[in-house]
């Protein structure tokens, strides 16, 4: 016989939301691994005594969080799409009958909040995971990719400079009227009164007045755009993340590593462990970064850019005198030291008497058209030391084992945590979203490899107790 559905709808119903969320959902589980009261006293400082209350901090973060690991970064859609998941409601405590908050509040309340709460909550999360043996620490890899901003490239104005410093007063004061509230047009400024860029649009000549922060940058085979640049710090044991920052795109991996190398070790430290290497690209070779790590005491494993010669052809280094032999005996020696694009470069010649005799001139990559010299950087001995590094087995290794490890930790966090484009405005917003994303990252895999590690602790508890068996039994065997 069909069957045929009736429906009428209860205006009486009892209904326990806890219930009708299993035991084995995620986000059921997460509640129980996840303890964010610690957030009360974090965020306690932003408020005062009076006024309406605002949205829980407890609840903000975990809908945040939540939006993060559902790959959405619009606050629109957290609110509209949680507020039909019964597993979620359960998850920030709310029920079926309550009114989430109001999509506002929620980017009003992550522009109020400090970067370093979102620290510390990440720092809480990357505890938890150290405390289930899923990090070494001993060994970090290090990338940066691009994060789309929230601004288009149609945004763009030129940096204009005025001349006369009057009429940009002038301007001012037109500004600042009191009796009404539309902003008085000013006449155009003619061309003799303003000095416009005429080259190709960059950031030293254009910027978006709608995030000022966002820096063009282009990858290669991509387009150019708006970005910010994320840096992320991965344990190649298990793929945690140690450390996650953003900066504008206008600077270099380089540039970044002593900030990064200074986070990661902090974290690492704050959880009894202790960083010995480091690996990255040759996007992260520089004499800062070198001097960086080692300073640090940690060992690099960072290819030389390509410029980089290691031996000169035809020449052979002389350490002690420093000079270079050329292959017809005659020394060039170390005459000057310049500052050039902000290196400091030490400059070898001969004399050209010497040089326009010799039959080897035509092939000597040192000789020129009026002078006959070698130019390197004051701080080649740390790309020697680097370069000798890079020729061992090991290094190749390193090599596989990053590219394993930090890029599809990259790759998970832009395609499938919400973290292709951030959805708010300035770096230290970015920072934040970047931040989140990788909680969320962290998370996901506290959870999924639970299971795989109490077995690896429990195998070690049984190595501990049959090793204090033997030393007490010696006569027994199993």
């Amino acid at each position: 016989m069909q069957g045929k559905k009736s429906h009428q709808e209860k205006l009486f119903i009892s209904f326990q939301l806890s219930n009708r969320v299993p035991g084995d959902n995620f986000y059921r589980r997460l509640a129980q691994e996840l303890d964010l009261r610690f957030l009360y006293r974090l965020t306690a400082p932003y408020y005062g005594t009076e006024g309406q209350k605002s949205i829980d901090p407890v609840v903000f973060f975990k809908l945040m969080l939540a939006g993060y690991l559902e790959n959405l970064n619009s606050d629109r859609r957290i609110i509209s799409a949680f507020s039909l998941r019964l597993d979620i409601l359960y998850f920030i405590g709310y029920d079926v009958d309550e009114e989430l908050p109001w999509h506002s509040t929620l980017s009003r309340t992550r522009q109020l909040y400090g970067e370093h709460v979102f620290t510390e909550l990440f720092r809480r999360v990357l505890k938890q995971c150290c405390d289930k043996g899923m990090v070494s620490g001993r060994r970090q890899a290090v990338d940066g990719f691009f994060i789309k901003a929230n601004a288009s490239l149609d945004s763009l104005i030129e940096k204009e400079i005025l001349k006369d410093g009057g009429l940009y007063g002038q301007e001012l004061k037109a500004n600042e009227e009191h009796d009404t509230a539309m902003v008085k047009p000013l006449k155009d400024h003619d061309d003799q009164d303003v000095i416009k860029p005429k080259n190709k649009p960059s950031n030293d000549t254009h910027y978006s007045p709608s995030d000022p922060d966002a820096k063009m940058s282009v990858k290669p085979g991509k387009a150019t755009a708006l970005n910010f640049l994320g840096q992320v710090a991965v344990d190649t044991t298990s793929h945690v993340i140690t450390h996650v920052q953003a900066v504008t795109a206008d600077k270099r991996d380089s540039e970044c590593l002593p900030s990064v190398l200074r986070h990661v070790k902090h974290n690492l430290l704050g959880n009894g462990l202790l960083l010995s290497e480091i690996i990255a690209d040759k996007g992260y070779s520089s004499a800062d970064a070198l001097k960086a790590l080692q300073a640090s005491g940690v060992t690099g494993y960072i290819p030389n850019r390509g410029q980089f010669n290691y031996q000169r052809e035809g020449f052979i280094h002389d350490p002690l005198k420093d000079s270079f032999q050329c292959g017809n005996g005659s020394y060039l020696v170390h005459k000057q030291t310049t500052l050039t694009a902000g290196y400091w470069m030490k400059e070898y010649r001969v004399s050209r008497k010497e040089c326009n005799t010799c039959a080897l001139k035509d092939t000597c990559s040192a000789y020129g058209k009026n002078i006959t010299r070698i130019v390197e950087t004051l701080d080649k001995p740390y790309y020697d030391v680097m370069h000798i590094r890079m020729q061992t087995r090991k290094a190749k290794r390193m090599m596989k084992i990053r590219q394993g490890a930090v890029e599809p930790v990259i790759g998970t966090l832009v395609n499938y945590l919400g973290i292709k484009r951030v959805n708010s405005k300035g770096v230290e917003q970015a920072n934040k979203c970047l931040t989140m994303a990788a909680i969320a990252y962290n998370i996901k895999k506290m959870l999924k490899n639970k299971g795989k590690y109490l077995k690896s602790e429990l195998k070690v508890f049984a190595q501990i107790f049959f090793t204090l068996f033997n030393s007490m039994h010696p006569s027994t065997t199993f």
